[in-house]
């Protein structure tokens, strides 16, 4: 199937992780560390996002979100499909952004 962008996917990442002692800060950074180098990059400071070419490929990386869960805190993953993703509106104050583009695509026959 090629792709497009009703199968291309986007796995967002949302987490709020408590950060009060030092070994809580120390589980938080491994964990934004850990997604970080399985290709997930800040959306938001608490918002970490993935480019995926499929639902196949999105959830290989989700499982691999699914093991470093930390003990405590609030995780959320939502994927969402390529189209959905470029219908997203980004403002910095009154100023529209647009989305992070995703990376390009090399289809071979």
């Amino acid at each position: 199937m090629r792709l497009n962008e009703y199968r291309i996917m986007w796995i967002l990442v949302f987490f709020d992780l408590p950060v009060i002692t030092q070994k809580e800060k120390k589980i938080a950074a491994s964990f934004r560390k850990e997604i970080m180098a399985d290709g997930f990059s800040m959306f938001q400071f608490s918002i970490y996002l993935r480019h995926c070419a499929s639902r196949e490929n999105a959830e290989v990386h989700i499982k691999r979100v699914k093991k470093i869960l930390p003990e405590k805190g609030h995780v959320v993953i939502l994927t969402i499909t390529d189209k959905q993703f470029g219908m997203m509106e980004v403002y910095y104050g009154r100023k529209e952004e647009k989305p992070p583009a995703g990376p390009q695509q090399l289809e071979l026959f």
